[in-house]
């Protein structure tokens, strides 16, 4: 079967926000990526290249459609034409269910970059992290370049939308810590093993409704020996020497 004119419309459309809300769906594309995807997310359609179809034989998808490499390259969303793409459906959460006990947690406040929010997520497969909570007005997760950045890891960290200062406030009991420039030296503070974990927008940090919420203020001291260095860390290189201070300790 080929991969028709109104599939390829289809998987073109999920581009848009208000497309992937609409049919509660996704793209991914390339079979390394996809592969790792379907162990854990619902795929409603997968197309191939005839190189991939022997590899396919067990891999649980309502629909395998079999696509020439133009029409791949009709379809995808990448500069680059993949050997696969796959539809899959978004994960629905119910926050109310959420167990935030003993665990960390991070809290994403207005991330703009999807590649910055796709690289946090696999930070936070890495470190062990289940659950990030994105403020209402950072980056969609489902965005094809963060889908891309996360290299699978989205079938394994749950991301949530919601009001972050109203999470914050539930759990006000729990320890809060925040990156700031003027904050306690990570390598010196005392770190626990639960809590929350904010990250701030790349531009402007960390905003102040939430900022009043944050109990333990961090800072990433600089070990430069120049005179003038950078004025900061890229949020998601951030995100990771923050993550690792916390596991090693």
């Amino acid at each position: 079967m080929s991969l028709s004119k109104n599939k390829i419309s289809y998987i073109q459309s999920l581009k848009q926000k208000k497309y992937r809300s609409q049919h509660n769906t996704f793209v991914a594309e390339g079979s390394k990526l996809i592969f790792d995807l379907i162990r854990n997310t619902p795929c409603q359609l997968l197309v191939i290249s005839d190189e991939l179809k022997d590899s396919v034989t067990e891999v649980d998808a309502e629909e395998i459609i079999i696509a020439s490499n133009a029409e791949l390259k009709k379809a995808s969303h990448l500069s680059t034409p993949p050997d696969a793409i796959a539809v899959f459906y978004q994960k629905n959460h119910d926050l109310t269910k959420i167990d935030y006990a003993q665990k960390l947690n991070l809290i994403l406040d207005e991330i703009q970059d999807p590649g910055n929010l796709g690289t946090i997520i696999r930070i936070a497969d890495w470190f062990g992290i289940e659950n990030i909570f994105c403020s209402l007005d950072t980056v969609d997760v489902y965005n094809t370049k963060t889908v891309q950045a996360t290299m699978g890891a989205l079938s394994r960290v749950n991301v949530h939308y919601a009001n972050i200062v109203d999470i914050l406030n539930l759990h006000s009991h729990s320890p809060i810590f925040g990156t700031f420039l003027d904050g306690n030296d990570i390598y010196k503070e005392s770190l626990s093993k639960e809590g929350f974990i904010v990250m701030g927008n790349e531009g402007k940090g960390i905003s102040p409704a939430v900022e009043k919420l944050i109990s333990n203020r961090l800072y990433i001291p600089n070990f430069s020996t120049n005179s003038t260095t950078s004025e900061s860390l890229n949020v998601a290189v951030a995100t990771a020497v923050v993550c690792s201070e916390f596991r090693r300790r």
